[in-house]
């Protein structure tokens, strides 16, 4: 049985990866989901590539391109998870677009999140207005729709906090998701927005790079979330990443405890 979001933030802050599924190759995401786990990570995000991956800056495009390249498919995807099922029970959610899910069939999509225990999915392109159109065939298969909450009014913040499942994802700045070498939203009113609308849990994701960064944004979140880093890693070593990707959790992990 697969642990469920809230495990993630049991036991003090979570340190949140995200990795694309496919680049280079699905065994290899699994040996990287696999060494993330085992350098400290609470939760694995894991990408089903896209074409017109509208959320993501250049780095992680290229990744989604690169994997698509490779044959990368949905199907596929949920194979590597469910292999990955056997060596592990850590919660693991998945990151695509409305596409994706939409042309798989909701129904189809979800009983087979259910199958490889998918705790939750977060999708960039889904306005908070339509997730009914997926959000009770999510959960009547026990995965969460994780909303994300952009540097916007408070009163939505507010709305969109009162009915979040899983975790709110924190979006940092506003954008594409990438690399940032400063924060400057103001993430504290955000956060007292947040808090006063819902007890679940905040991770703090988009641009977060660094150590230090790490460490400043889990003083105020209940989570930290990295993909570009990660991504660029698996860039840069491909199929050899795995050890330079465990020594970044550990150091990101390390921070925030």
């Amino acid at each position: 049985m697969s642990k469920k979001i809230a495990d993630a933030f049991k036991n003090g802050k979570a340190f949140i990866p995200f990795i694309t599924a496919g680049d280079p190759s699905l065994d290899k995401t699994k040996e990287f989901v696999l060494a993330m786990e085992k350098a400290g990570a609470d939760l694995v995000e894991i990408g089903i590539p896209f074409s017109d991956p509208i959320a993501e800056g250049v780095v992680i495009q290229e990744a989604d391109l690169r994997s698509l390249e490779a044959g990368t498919t949905t199907d596929g995807v949920f194979d590597m998870v469910a292999e990955l099922r056997e060596e592990t029970d850590m919660p693991l959610v998945f990151m695509t677009y409305l596409n994706i899910v939409f042309y798989y069939g909701y129904e189809k999509f979800f009983s087979n999140c259910e199958k490889v225990g998918i705790s939750g999915i977060i999708i960039p392109d889904m306005p908070y207005e339509e997730k009914g159109e997926c959000e009770a065939i999510a959960a009547g298969h026990g995965v969460e729709l994780v909303s994300m909450v952009a540097p916007t009014s408070e009163e939505r913040i507010r709305m969109i906090a009162s009915e979040a499942r899983g975790f709110l994802y924190v979006v940092s700045s506003m954008g594409v998701t990438g690399v940032r070498a400063e924060i400057r939203t103001d993430l504290d009113s955000m956060l007292k927005a947040i808090r006063q609308a819902t007890d679940l849990p905040a991770a703090i994701g988009f641009g977060i790079n660094t150590p230090e960064q790490a460490k400043k944004m889990s003083g105020i979140a209940d989570g930290v979330i990295v993909g570009s880093a990660i991504v660029k890693l698996v860039a840069k070593y491909g199929e050899n990443a795995a050890p330079y990707i465990a020594e970044y959790v550990k150091s990101m992990k390390d921070a925030i405890r």
